[in-house]
């Protein structure tokens, strides 16, 4: 009995660390989608699913570019020195 129970809790954290992550990058992905709409206006459908399918690691960046960007290309595109 008391292997099942550690494995269960094993289990249980792994699944709240996954949510965790999961609810910060969906997090990210609001705010990124909420600054390019403030400054571009209404996003092409191609910018919300590149922000939607991207990782934690590429919002940041792009989040970042919000700031100094003239154009939405200029945000949403690869970074040059991270291979994601």
């Amino acid at each position: 009995m008391q292997y099942v129970m550690s494995v269960e809790r094993l289990g249980e954290e792994r699944g709240m660390q996954a949510g965790i992550h999961q609810g910060f990058l969906q997090g990210e992905q609001n705010l990124l989608l909420r600054l390019l709409t403030k400054r571009f206006g209404t996003l092409p459908e191609q910018y919300q699913q590149q922000v939607s399918q991207a990782n934690t690691e590429q919002l940041e960046y792009w989040i970042d570019q919000v700031l100094t960007a003239t154009n939405l290309d200029d945000i949403v595109t690869p970074n040059p020195t991270n291979n994601y």
